[in-house]
């Protein structure tokens, strides 16, 4: 038979495999199958189990909750909810440091992994005005600043006299001793409480990493002060001051908790998340629209409109849902969904997608999808998704703690064994005292800021040449991308049409040139405006027109000092029955083969010219993308623009790998097939529709000529837009990885002499015994010259 079983607190594939494990000891178990997300157990049995037998086997390995489910435990939802939520109120909540990857819970509560406040899935809370604060980060602020608080006075109790303060004529070592454990209570049991924690989970679990060593190098030092303040007779005179006091370390546990509490602030800061960008693409859609129900226009609110509703769309409106036209006719501008800046002419039947611009005319829709079914909340499920699919990154300090501690816990051991058993009298007084230098000379301050130090001073110095990270994880893996998927419009080139020509054989050219954009004058078309700019540079004097005409999909036409003006594509040309001369017809081939859009002009019924409007490739792309490729980076060009401009693009950049006709899902969906090759993929864009695939990509970079949504949904912002900007980062990526390297190879080599010292290895030869005074100070030296090689970076030339 079957049972499936809810099984809550698994936080890692780790978790996973105990679980499984203890499982399959069941008798009368056939087959176990344990999912992560959403937290179940598949078992094939003999015979059922009931939720208190499960539970009672999986207590070795854990404390895990059970329940006996009917069927299959429901995946987290998926659908997209358009309305406001309070806080803490029912939903799907994550941790915000992806401590467990994708797993999520339905009520607010801290993580049972770091301690954090779990925030909630942007997707189930949408239409708040402004960014909310992040309450994790403020939250570790806060017990920041009030450990440091508390940390400066207990540090200039216990050094002061090291730089001359009077310490021991305000009050007796002993008083000054108490009132150091007191200030070192908060720092402890409330700022840094949470560490403890998770260093206890990880001995639960069996799974050794960096908070393991602070639980084992900062609680026994603290434990090592208290038993110190409160029996300091049984302890040697050595480690006395000649006045008989005994030295404290209390300094030492404060000081370890408050900077590696730094790392932890500068870390959550640094954290990537989609909700202001799930916000800003949310506010694409109007809340309310006017639709026509039983013959009366009414004013609805969004969540309200229906499939088949006929909806009133006017001048300048926002589209709320998808659908197609039923009546007149519109210019839409569908820049956030195809990422190209020219708006598109609809007509009956035509399909118009929620979230889009009507420029210009009025008409009526019928909506065809509403609600999760629309496009935009579609690209929005994307961006959400994608962006929670990246696993939390494999920290090098935790990849070296997984063996480190082991290491350094049997070496206390030992040398407490050592010194118990074999040691002068008292030896096992000496036996503690070699077992706790040992942990705290091994405490991880050094290896703790190893890594957010360097990624720190990192990222300030990339904000110096715009450069800015969204994530301190970025600057690890854009030094491991080997492939580049670059956006055209925006990124490539400049993404504002610009005039380029202007040909004719029987007219001057200012003069076809002011007639052409004395037409123009009258319409918002992006082409429109390249030509009438053109002709404002050439201090050309407009003419008024009359009988202005807007022939959807194809032009515009009208009359201006009586004659009559056509400007547009071929298609008008032949719909007027014009003849288009074979020079102009050679001539517009020529260029629309690289890449240009041509309007044909006609006056008084006959074509008299054309005029190419392009959009420039950007001066710098050429030697960036040549730089990139240097780098053994692969270059893929995707656009939602047609095959003729991309491929001339792509030809004079060098670039052989093109994809066109692009949309967002086609782009979210390239990236991903990419990465399941095994390639570590970045993105490059500036468009709303670039959003789902630079979330997708291990890395988003967003040009800051862009919008505000890809630069949300995006890793790392290049401000200048320039792509040479992301040669930059990736030199500062290799930069900073070497640096991290550096500082991990200090505290590492620094715990090969140390430990061994502590542990008393010289005391045989010279009679010297590491007291834990000197083994804090030694602590804190190796934290200096790991921040020391960390500021070397401020000065890296790029």
């Amino acid at each position: 038979m079957k049972q499936y079983i809810a099984i809550d607190g698994m936080h890692c594939n780790g978790c996973v495999s105990r679980v499984k494990k203890s499982l399959e000891e069941m008798d009368g178990i056939e087959d176990v199958e344990v999912i992560l997300h959403p937290g179940q157990a598949i078992l094939e049995s003999e015979v059922a189990f009931t939720d208190a037998q499960i539970e009672d086997q999986l207590k070795a390995v854990g404390d895990y909750q059970v329940n006996i489910l009917k069927g299959p435990r429901e995946e987290v939802p998926t659908m997209i909810e358009l309305n406001v939520v309070k806080d803490h109120s029912p939903g799907v909540y994550y941790c915000p440091m992806l401590c467990e990857g994708e797993k999520t819970y339905d009520h607010f509560r801290d993580c049972p992994v770091c301690g954090m406040d779990l925030v909630k899935d942007e997707l189930a809370s949408s239409m708040k005005e402004g960014k909310e604060e992040d309450g994790a980060y403020q939250s570790l602020l806060k017990k920041f600043f009030i450990s440091l608080l508390f940390t400066v006075p207990i540090f200039i109790i216990s050094m002061g006299e090291m730089v001359g303060l009077p310490i021991d004529a305000i009050a007796s070592p002993k008083t000054m001793g108490w009132v150091q454990f007191f200030l070192a209570l908060p720092v402890v049991f409330y700022a840094c409480w949470n560490f403890f924690l998770r260093g206890y989970r990880s001995l639960i679990n069996k799974s050794p990493n960096m908070w393991t060593l602070i639980l084992l190098g900062a609680g026994s030092a603290f434990l090592y002060s208290v038993f110190a303040l409160l029996f300091p007779e049984v302890l040697p005179d050595s480690f006395k001051d000649p006045g008989g006091n005994v030295h404290l370390y209390f300094e030492a546990t404060v000081v370890i908790l408050t900077l590696v509490l730094l790392g932890q602030v500068i870390e959550a800061r640094a954290h990537s998340r989609t909700g202001s960008a799930i916000r800003a693409l949310l506010q694409l859609v109007p809340p309310q629209s006017l639709v026509v129900r039983d013959g009366k226009e009414l004013t609805i609110d969004l969540e309200e409109i229906r499939v088949g509703d006929v909806i009133i769309i006017k001048p300048g409106d926002k589209i709320p849902v998808d659908g197609y036209l039923i009546e007149g006719e519109g210019i839409i501008d569908e820049s956030m969904i195809s990422g190209e800046p020219m708006p598109i002419e609809k007509t009956i039947h035509d399909q118009v997608i929620g979230g889009t611009i009507n420029n210009n005319g009025s008409f009526r829709m019928r909506a065809e999808k509403v609600g999760s079914e629309t496009m935009l909340a579609q690209i929005i499920q994307m961006v959400s998704n994608a962006s929670k699919s990246r696993a939390p990154i494999q920290r090098l300090a935790d990849k070296i703690s997984f063996y480190f501690v082991p290491v350094v816990v049997s070496i206390a051991l030992i040398a407490f064994v050592v010194w118990g058993i074999w040691g002068p009298e008292p030896s096992w007084v000496y036996a503690l005292t070699a077992a706790i230098s040992v942990l705290i000379i091994a405490c991880p301050c050094a290896l703790g800021l190893a890594t957010p130090m360097s990624i720190m001073v990192g990222t300030g110095r990339g904000a110096k040449d715009g450069i800015l990270f969204k994530q301190a994880s970025v600057l690890e893996q854009l030094a491991e991308i080997d492939t580049l998927v670059i956006d055209k419009t925006g990124t490539l080139t400049e993404g504002k049409p610009e005039f380029n020509s202007i040909v004719t054989d029987t007219w001057e050219g200012d003069d076809l040139l002011r007639l052409s954009a004395s037409l123009e004058n009258l319409s918002e078309h992006p082409i429109s405006n390249a030509i009438v700019g053109e002709a404002h540079q050439r201090n050309l004097k407009l003419h008024k027109c009359e009988q202005f005409k807007v022939i959807v999909g194809k032009g515009l036409k009208g009359k201006i000092e009586g004659r009559e003006i056509i400007i547009g594509n071929l298609t008008l040309m032949q719909d007027h029955q014009l003849t288009v001369q074979q020079s102009l017809n050679d001539e517009a081939a020529k260029r629309q083969s690289k890449g240009e859009i041509v309007v044909f002009v006609a006056i008084e019924k006959k074509v008299e010219g054309i005029i190419s409007i392009s959009d420039p490739i950007k001066s710098y792309a050429s030697e960036a993308i040549k730089s990139l490729k240097q780098r053994g980076v692969e270059i893929i060009m995707m656009t939602g623009d047609v095959e003729a401009t991309a491929r001339s693009v792509a030809g004079e950049l060098n670039i052989e790998s093109i994809h066109s006709r692009m949309l967002p899902q086609d782009k979210y969906n390239a990236v991903k097939a990419i990465q399941e090759k095994g390639k570590r993929v970045a993105m490059a864009g500036d468009g709303i529709n670039d959003a789902p695939a630079l979330a997708m990509a291990d890395i988003g970079i967003a040009m800051g000529t862009g919008t505000d949504i890809a630069i949300e949904s995006a890793d790392m912002t290049i401000v200048k837009g320039d792509i040479g900007g992301i040669v930059k980062a990736i030199n500062l990526s290799s930069a900073v990885m070497k640096n991290i390297k550096q500082n991990l190879f200090f505290a590492f080599i620094y715990n090969m002499v140390g430990v061994p010292i502590a542990a008393g290895i010289l005391f045989p030869f010279i009679g010297v015994l590491l007291s834990p005074m000197l083994a804090a100070l030694a602590m804190s030296l190796s934290s200096v010259s790991v921040i020391t090689n960390s500021l070397r970076l401020q000065k890296l030339k790029l």
